[in-house]
């Protein structure tokens, strides 16, 4: 079971290496075997299904976000916790409020992912 104190230790890791643009911390905190989902992998036209199934790819596609928005900041507004998983629900690119459902294996590592955004601002 995912604790409160590893949950904000995890989140904290994971917002501050989005915000200082560091590949290598971000994948960090990804499995090897990976499961990700989000709309903005269409938009960038990475993959028209909007998924993406391996580690490689989910790098390749994390360096050209991190390319198209070289600005990217995010700030936490919550978490929410489960047995083994966690939604991060933070500001985003352009104002859009980001959820994402994080499944982590149990070496702690993110394994599935689900990210939802809104244009609310």
């Amino acid at each position: 079971m995912i604790t409160n104190e590893f949950a904000s230790a995890f989140v904290t890791d994971w917002i501050e290496s989005w915000n200082t643009h560091n590949i290598k911390k971000i994948m960090a905190h990804y499995a090897d075997s990976v499961s990700f989902t989000s709309p903005f992998i269409m938009e960038l036209k990475h993959d028209p299904t909007g998924a993406i199934s391996n580690r490689n790819d989910l790098e390749a596609y994390f360096v050209q976000a991190l390319t198209k928005f070289n600005d990217l900041y995010f700030e936490l507004i919550d978490i929410y916790l489960s047995i083994n998983s966690i939604i991060i629900q933070y500001k985003s690119v352009n104002n859009m409020i980001a959820a994402e459902y994080m499944e982590l294996n149990e070496n702690g590592k993110i394994v599935r992912v689900t990210a939802h955004y809104s244009k609310r601002n």
